[in-house]
């Protein structure tokens, strides 16, 4: 008791019956602390610790080819930084784990469709309310059955639905401390289960550096002036999508053709082929993300409807538009960009040329190669698809937050009891 009442103010009673349980174990010897040193075995663990990475994350350098206004004979003879930092997990390890681990925690293994008849006689309605009861994953089921086995292989095969969500995220109110997360969920879990940060089935994947400062001294040496601000956002584009060809490996694309045989909690083993169904983040990331230009002619993510129709976001016309205009893994956007990719690396032309204007602005491309087209195209993955609207960026910090500022000034200028009675509401 003088331990717990004296000293520091902060031990609690769960604390007192921790440190009780210790000396009360068979195991507790006072001989083995009569020579402890707190700061010596503190000083141990923190060496053990640094010693590397561990619970499979890795750790390991992103290359990205940078611009140098030099002519070279070939993009692979172009300078090269290296950016450190990047830690990560395999998806494939990450998936094995994850499935063994769910146990019946409501993980759907056949997606369905899901419908609800309002009173007796009415006929039945469609409902829209999770991943597994979606039209996208019940035809994603039906393709994987239609599809031949794997040899000798007789086990139920399951679309394993991924989720990745990620968002830039500032550690402290002071400074510039930060953090880049990558998240993964199922969609093969309840939406009501995930949004149960207890629940544990949110699935830390990665942690994206940025290109670091030490970039403009690097850039400097090498080429006798500063980098300009074309040059950097073309190298941070690049490093985006250099982490996600590294984190879409072989082991995941072999995964995504063949499946994986895991061992489930039930102590069935099935076959599952993991597909990649969202992404959600912010505008500037989802920008990133399809090696688009930020505010272009083109600016949406989804399609190449021109920033001139965005007034008419809600209507009939403008619904028809997106799905016409909808954007697509072109093939010839990727030879258009090969052709102007030679020309930055090869003929030393510069990143922003107004002559890539003629093939790059009226669909707001950059020149810069999408990491989801270069590995999964050859399976029929559209990878502008997965970048679905974000409710929270684009509405409750977007579009309403903006609303909600300019109303007050509104009720404001009009006078009398509006602002007293918004108030009331």
């Amino acid at each position: 008791l003088s331990w717990q009442w004296t000293g520091s103010a902060t031990k609690s009673v769960e604390e007192m019956e921790k440190l009780v349980s210790i000396l009360q174990d068979p195991k507790f010897s006072k001989a083995d602390i009569m020579a402890f040193d707190i700061k010596r075995e503190t000083a141990k663990l923190d060496t053990h610790l640094s010693d590397g990475v561990r619970d499979g994350w890795k750790n390991t350098s992103v290359n990205i080819s940078v611009p140098d206004g030099e002519p070279h004979a070939s993009e692979a003879d172009a300078p090269v930084f290296a950016v450190p930092g990047l830690y990560y997990r395999p998806l494939v390890e990450v998936i094995k784990t994850a499935v063994q681990e769910v146990g019946d925690r409501c993980f759907h293994y056949t997606p369905f469709k899901h419908f609800w008849t309002p009173s007796h006689g009415s006929p039945p309605q469609r409902v829209y309310d999770e991943m597994y009861s979606s039209p996208a994953m019940v035809e994603a089921h039906t393709a994987l059955q239609n599809q031949p086995r794997e040899p000798n292989c007789l086990l139920e095969r399951v679309i394993l639905s991924l989720m990745f969500w990620s968002d830039s995220t500032h550690l402290a109110s002071f400074g510039d401390a930060s953090l880049w997360p990558l998240y993964m969920f199922f969609g093969n879990q309840s939406k009501w289960l995930r949004g149960k940060p207890r629940s544990d089935v949110c699935h830390h994947v990665a942690y994206f550096p940025k290109l670091p400062d030490v970039f403009h001294d690097w850039f400097r040496a090498l080429t006798g002036k500063a980098p300009p601000a074309e040059v950097l956002t073309h190298c941070r584009r690049e490093l985006m999508h250099a982490i996600w060809r590294l984190l879409l490996d072989d082991e995941f694309l072999d995964a995504y053709e063949h499946g994986i045989v895991i061992k489930c909690a039930d102590g069935i083993s099935r076959r599952f082929y993991p597909r990649i169904f969202s992404y959600s983040a912010d505008d500037p990331e989802k920008v990133l993300l399809a090696t688009i230009r930020n505010l272009g002619k083109a600016p949406c993510p989804r399609c190449y409807l021109p920033k001139g129709y965005i007034p008419e976001l809600g209507t009939v016309r403008d619904d028809k538009k997106r799905e016409t205009l909808a954007r697509t893994d072109e093939h010839i956007q990727k030879g258009t960009i090969r052709r102007i990719r030679d020309k930055i690396y090869m003929l030393g032309r510069v990143v922003n040329s107004t002559t890539f204007d003629y093939y790059l602005l009226a669909r707001s491309w950059t020149p810069n190669f999408n990491a989801f087209s270069d590995r999964l195209s050859k399976f029929g993955f559209n990878p502008f698809k997965m970048l679905v609207p974000d409710f929270m960026h684009e509405f409750e910090l977007g579009v309403f937050k903006s609303f909600f500022i300019h109303l007050p000034r509104i009720l404001f200028a009009h006078g009398g009891g509006a602002i007293s009675e918004l108030n009331t509401r």
